[in-house]
């Protein structure tokens, strides 16, 4: 499935300071038998999202106005642990985040999001706290991510940080491009090295 190019984004951004987010948290086991990918965004963090009878938790960040159509995430340390369920990727996505940034991924989540056009950006723990402090100061508060630069910088006072990408999926990233779509598109080389084999 191919997905909108990732350069750089500017926007605001939903916080959630907590440590050990695991993915059954992200989409709760039960949501895992759809054989199509839809309600992912209705059920995205659910159990935190909503109570018992169906109705929004006021004090939860992702329900809050303030932040409403925020492009990214700043977790905490350890965001997606746990089992390596794609349907968590698949949720942030389908949710309308671009971005998730943390001191610290688990590496299938990571993984997962890249393959599905989700950029985990992975900073220092003192700059995630910058980050947490200054949404914390002012919701409409800005964060850039240059992927082509691979950098994130909080817009309010220029601090910046450079975060780390394998080649390979900054690339796919850039052009929009999953795994089938990266073979696809070089499909002719494929063929011309292919017709050069022995049989």
């Amino acid at each position: 499935m191919a997905y909108d190019k990732f350069e750089v984004l500017t926007s605001t951004a939903y916080p959630l300071p907590i440590e050990n987010v695991d993915t059954d948290q992200i989409i709760p086991a039960r949501f895992l038998k759809a054989t199509e990918r839809v309600d992912f965004d209705i059920n995205f963090f659910r159990d935190w999202r909503y109570n018992s009878d169906g109705t929004p938790k006021a004090d939860f960040p992702l329900n809050q106005e303030k932040y409403a159509g925020s492009k990214i995430l700043v977790g905490g340390r350890n965001f997606g642990s746990g089992s390596s369920r794609e349907h968590a990727a698949w949720s942030v996505y389908d949710f309308g985040l671009r971005c998730v940034i943390s001191s610290a991924f688990a590496d299938i989540f990571k993984n997962n999001c890249l393959n599905i056009g989700v950029l985990p950006v992975q900073v220092s723990v003192a700059f995630a706290d910058k980050l947490f402090k200054a949404i914390e100061a002012d919701p409409k508060t800005e964060i850039r991510v240059d992927l082509p630069n691979q950098t994130v910088t909080l817009l309010a006072t220029g601090e910046s940080e450079s975060f780390d990408i394998n080649l390979y999926k900054k690339d796919n990233m850039l052009n929009g491009f999953d795994d089938i779509d990266y073979l696809k598109n070089i499909e002719e080389e494929i063929t011309q090295f292919a017709s050069k084999r022995p049989f």
